[in-house]
């Protein structure tokens, strides 16, 4: 009834605003997962993700197994190791879709018992997965889509893009339910005077999920665009300033 997509990015920016080729280089790590499906509210039971993973969790959906797989990853344990874990726990995993990704490797799991059409699909730093499509170029429009954007445009939109790949392809088969919903979360190492609204969005109720949520983002970011040209001094000083707190209650 679902397809995601989750993925994660090494980035790596100027540590300087000057531009000098020799200034050092900044290290950050993205994740984020995106999600679409022919039921309402998907954004509040299928994506996770930290600072350190991401994982999507569908098909017959126990949110417990993407909330605690995040929270084992966070805790140090490597993406495969978290996710099976759970899984071999789990009495109904053969009906589950489980995947994620961390920052040294990738997990895909879909249960014999998933409706038919059901996949997954591994790639370099993500995972997509699937259940109840109109089949596998499904999927293979998603990564499609992934693999080929312009890595200089922001994750969440990238998402939302891989996303509409799979839905032009067919998507979720029950046309019979209108009702759909579509959601995307980011989280990132690199820090911001304020985190970026574009990247945990949700539409949870539409017949249209994918053009609702990329209208979404479009407003979110200017939204933020227009907030940070206002208040970013101000931001940035509260920022210094619970910094500084916090450094001498240590």
């Amino acid at each position: 009834m679902t397809f995601s997509i989750c993925v994660y990015e090494p980035v790596e920016t100027d540590g300087d605003e000057s531009g000098d080729d020799e200034g050092e280089r900044e290290h950050h790590d993205c994740f984020g997962v995106a999600v679409t499906t022919r039921l309402p509210g998907v954004g509040t039971l299928c994506p996770f993700a930290s600072e350190r993973g991401a994982v999507a969790t569908q098909s017959l959906v126990n949110v417990d197994l993407g909330r605690r797989g995040i929270e084992y990853i966070d805790d140090g344990l490597a993406v495969d190791d978290a996710l099976e874990s759970l899984l071999n726990a789990d009495h109904d995993a053969s009906s589950r879709q489980l995947h994620g990704v961390d920052a040294e490797g990738t997990f895909v799991f879909s249960g014999e018992e998933c409706g038919d059409w059901y996949g997954h699909r591994e790639g370099d730093g993500y995972t997509v997965a699937g259940n109840l499509l109109t089949g596998e170029s499904v999927l293979e429009a998603v990564a499609d889509s992934y693999e080929s954007s312009d890595r200089s445009a922001p994750l969440s939109k990238r998402l939302i893009d891989a996303l509409a790949g799979g839905h032009d392809e067919g998507g979720d088969k029950r046309e019979e339910l209108s009702v759909q919903s579509a959601a995307v979360v980011v989280r990132t190492t690199e820090e911001h005077p304020l985190d970026p609204s574009y990247n945990d969005l949700r539409v949870d109720a539409t017949e249209t999920p994918i053009a609702d949520l990329r209208e979404t983002y479009e407003f979110a970011k200017e939204g933020y665009e227009a907030a940070m040209e206002r208040y970013e001094e101000s931001y940035e000083a509260d920022q210094q300033e619970t910094e500084a707190s916090e450094a001498e209650e240590n």
